[in-house]
């Protein structure tokens, strides 16, 4: 029996980096999904959505697997997507300097019809960040695609103090959770020899 094959619905190098080095080989297909957050619509919800949404936007054949994710930092209650600019860039870095906020990360896996989902938090502690470094960041090129302006496994990682949860989940797809519904979903990690 052929194992399944996983599709990664995102364009994010680092997703695709994180399920490679478990040994996993996919394929990367793109789905037009909007990605702005609904009336009412608290983090946890909107990241499980658009994951879901993103999951269940590729028709997929019965061996296949699909795999949607979605990442976004909270503080305070108010969401902290991409950045739109520099001038967003700077204020998102501004308001977590010296401050811990949250990265949520929802997961979900479709397989013929089945749809599972997990939800990834992570407290993550700023250190302060000086307006100009934070410009300097900004012109690194960086943040520039990134939710809430960073990117903990670049040089965004010089501004956490601490974590607490997911390291994955704050990079965009946390690990354990996601490797559990993969085995679910009838993928072997780690097969037999």
């Amino acid at each position: 029996m052929t194992p399944p094959s996983l599709i990664l619905v995102s364009s994010s190098p680092r997703r695709r980096e994180l399920l490679t080095a478990l040994g996993i080989s996919l394929r990367v297909r793109a789905a037009e999904v909007d990605e702005e957050p609904r009336e009412g619509e608290d983090a946890e919800q909107m990241v499980l959505r658009l994951a879901i949404a993103k999951a269940t936007a590729i028709v997929a054949m019965p061996d296949e697997i699909v795999l949607g994710a979605d990442t976004a930092v909270v503080l305070d209650g108010k969401i902290f997507g991409k950045p739109r600019d520099e001038a967003d860039a700077l204020r998102m870095l501004g308001e977590l300097s010296g401050r811990a906020h949250r990265v949520l990360t929802g997961v979900a896996v479709c397989r013929r019809g089945r749809l599972s989902s997990a939800l990834s938090n992570t407290e993550v502690q700023f250190r302060e960040i000086d307006p100009d470094e934070a410009r300097c960041y900004w012109h690194s090129g960086e943040p520039r695609d990134k939710a809430g302006a960073y990117a903990i496994q670049g040089r965004g990682g010089m501004f956490v103090k601490a974590i607490m949860g997911s390291y994955s989940g704050v990079v965009g797809l946390p690990v354990f959770e996601t490797a559990r519904l993969l085995r679910d979903a009838g993928l072997e990690l780690l097969p037999a020899r």
